[in-house]
């Protein structure tokens, strides 16, 4: 097992930081052996078996091409529960169960849910295992998408009802007419910010995820935002991720359009990243 370390810490030498080799190889060692990591400390002179380590190899090549650990393994821990990842879908990000720890405070009881662009189904289904009696109903515009949502409603035994819908089109009318929370993590990065992106990100999580056009940076959240007037409740409340770069305007936006209480949040980064709106005070 140690042996298997080193040759894992090597081979990714100089392509990541330290940190992230370390945790790389135990995630590895963890799939591939179907062991905890505190028994792989224990068993730390035990030697894999040959298709073992024909899989460590298969996922070492995969790294060295700069391919997302999340996807290499199809699988991820968010907000404590698993879920199944592909390039379908983004890759959950912490910053996101920062988001969901907010609409948690929120404390609404048997709220009804909207998520528009759910991916993999992450801000959903957390929200519906942890809030008792939540109506949740999950939208996103891409079908391969829905799929891997599925699997992840499936596999947490969750709720969350899933539609297929493009939101620049009407709510379809199956769904409930008036909302307690709505919630989105929109594509927001506009394409003169790819020279800063990962290749990572940028050669394999989904384009459609991710960008707006360059001089429609708030394309998404005008429109959600047009729908949240249409369909939030009275108390309903709005909540957004949203860019560092673009959150400042994303709040302005909120205001003009007629939302009385607009809050713009930080990340545990120090980042702008949360929004917070609703109509009334």
């Amino acid at each position: 097992m140690q042996k298997t370390l080193s040759f894992i810490q090597n081979q990714l030498q100089g392509l990541y930081l330290d940190s992230e080799i370390k945790s790389f190889s135990y995630l590895i060692l963890e799939f591939v052996c179907e062991k905890s990591r505190h028994i792989l400390l224990r068993d730390k002179d035990n030697q894999l078996s040959e298709k073992e380590g024909i899989q460590v190899q298969k996922f070492v090549d995969e790294l060295k091409k700069y391919r997302p650990i999340q996807y290499i393994l199809g699988e991820c821990e968010f907000f404590g529960l698993p879920f199944f990842v592909n390039e379908n879908v983004l890759i959950p990000r912490p910053e996101t169960e920062e988001l969901v720890d907010l609409i948690l405070q929120s404390k609404i009881e048997s709220p009804t849910i909207l998520d528009i662009g759910t991916g993999s189904g992450c801000i959903a289904i957390s929200l519906d295992k942890n809030i008792p009696n939540a109506s949740i109903y999950a939208l996103d515009v891409s079908e391969k998408t829905l799929e891997t949502a599925k699997l992840n409603v499936i596999e947490n035994n969750s709720n969350v009802q899933l539609v297929h819908h493009d939101i620049f089109a009407d709510l379809p009318p199956f769904l409930p007419e008036k909302w307690d929370i709505i919630v989105s993590n929109p594509p927001y990065i506009v394409p003169s910010e790819k020279e800063l992106m990962s290749s990572n990100v940028l050669d394999y999580e989904p384009q459609i995820a991710l960008f707006v056009p360059e001089k429609q940076p708030l394309l998404f959240y005008e429109r959600i935002a047009d729908i949240g007037l249409k369909h939030l409740n009275k108390n309903g409340i709005l909540f957004f991720e949203t860019s560092s770069v673009f959150g400042k305007a994303t709040a302005d936006m909120l205001q003009k359009k007629g939302y009385q209480s607009v809050e713009l949040l930080k990340d545990i980064s120090g980042k702008d990243r949360m929004i917070k709106a609703s109509l009334h005070p």
